[in-house]
């Protein structure tokens, strides 16, 4: 454990260590993440943090993915690097981001509340896939409450506006309805809870505003109008389903946020794979690698080589070198 966190990490740490519901478990580890620091000397418990969230989420409502039948439409498996939920007001276009730029397709309407249960797809950034889900429009009058339930367990929350069609008035109404059923953006941690002493239940979860219909060039001085007005410290990007302008930064804001790492195993005496990476967290060692191949690789590792950041071709390592995005790693037991 660093030294320099917080009283407030060590108090949201010890009540993590308490709980025995799996899904206040990952509420406290949501709260650790935002208020951890943010530097070199986290990186492990960074890193650490993530993989527990992670291996709660394949395990939805504390039981082993399959273990039982699916109940529920909301109740969705955690599938690829990471779980992003589009989320937003009716007919701002988030099944028609969902059909661009995954392999699901989503019935997508002019026409408002055509989502009635969410629905996943798989979007490829680079050679790493992470999962995207349409979601049911928020909405004042009624909304499930199982469709909080999905967005507090996702590992980023992408909240749709209409660029064309009042996107502030939007924007305002989805945070107002979101922090209504205790879930704010992770950037907000500091702020909401000065503004609410007690954040008992807040789940606080990295987001994003997407301003979609950004359909080209005559769109970028209403972003620009929107981004001055809007005055948020939320990362503000606009982008097109229909001509896919700027899906490339939104796919780097994905990556930059997981905290996404691939390294590529090379059986000895062979050549690495370069087609099929092993995805990691920034901060993960080469025993967390080794782990990931084979849990017997774990008590059997003898020694590592790598190939990449910060060390020369090949160079031996011990079991807890930091890897970094690219890596190549030799395993030898």
């Amino acid at each position: 454990m660093p030294t320099n966190v917080t009283p407030q990490y060590r108090k949201i740490e010890e009540e993590y260590r308490r709980a025995s519901d799996p899904g206040e478990q990952l509420r406290l580890l949501q709260e650790m993440m935002a208020e951890i620091p943010k530097h070199k000397g986290t990186e492990h418990v960074r890193a650490d943090l993530k993989r527990k969230m992670a291996a709660l989420r394949a395990e939805p409502g504390g039981h082993k993915a399959g273990a039982s039948r699916q109940t529920s439409a909301f109740q969705i498996d955690h599938e690829g690097a990471g779980q992003i939920v589009l989320v937003g007001m009716a007919n701002v276009g988030k099944s028609a981001l969902l059909d661009a730029l995954t392999n699901s397709r989503p019935e997508v309407s002019p026409s408002p509340f055509t989502t009635w249960e969410p629905l996943p797809g798989m979007m490829p950034i680079d050679n790493v896939q992470v999962q995207l889900i349409d979601t049911p429009p928020l909405n004042e009058e009624f909304m499930k409450p199982e469709l909080f339930q999905l967005i507090r367990q996702a590992d980023i929350l992408a909240l749709v506006i209409d660029l064309a069609a009042f996107p502030i008035d939007q924007y305002e109404t989805a945070m107002r309805l979101l922090a209504e059923h205790k879930i704010a953006p992770a950037q907000h941690y500091d702020s909401f809870r000065k503004g609410h002493p007690d954040a008992t239940g807040v789940a606080f979860i990295p987001a994003v505003v997407l301003a979609n219909k950004a359909d080209d060039e005559a769109a970028d001085e209403d972003f620009d109008v929107l981004e001055e007005l809007l005055a948020s410290d939320l990362p503000l990007l606009p982008i097109s389903a229909t001509t896919l302008r700027h899906v490339d930064a939104f796919k780097a804001y994905i990556f930059e946020t997981l905290g996404i790492v691939r390294i590529y195993g090379k059986p000895p005496g062979k050549e690495p794979n370069f087609t099929a990476p092993f995805v990691m967290y920034q901060g993960g060692t080469v025993e967390h690698f080794a782990a990931q191949v084979h849990g017997d690789l774990l008590r059997t590792l003898k020694s590592a080589r790598v190939w990449g950041t910060g060390v020369y071709d090949g160079q031996t390592v011990s079991r807890d070198h930091v890897l970094h995005d690219g890596d190549i790693v030799e395993l030898r037991a």
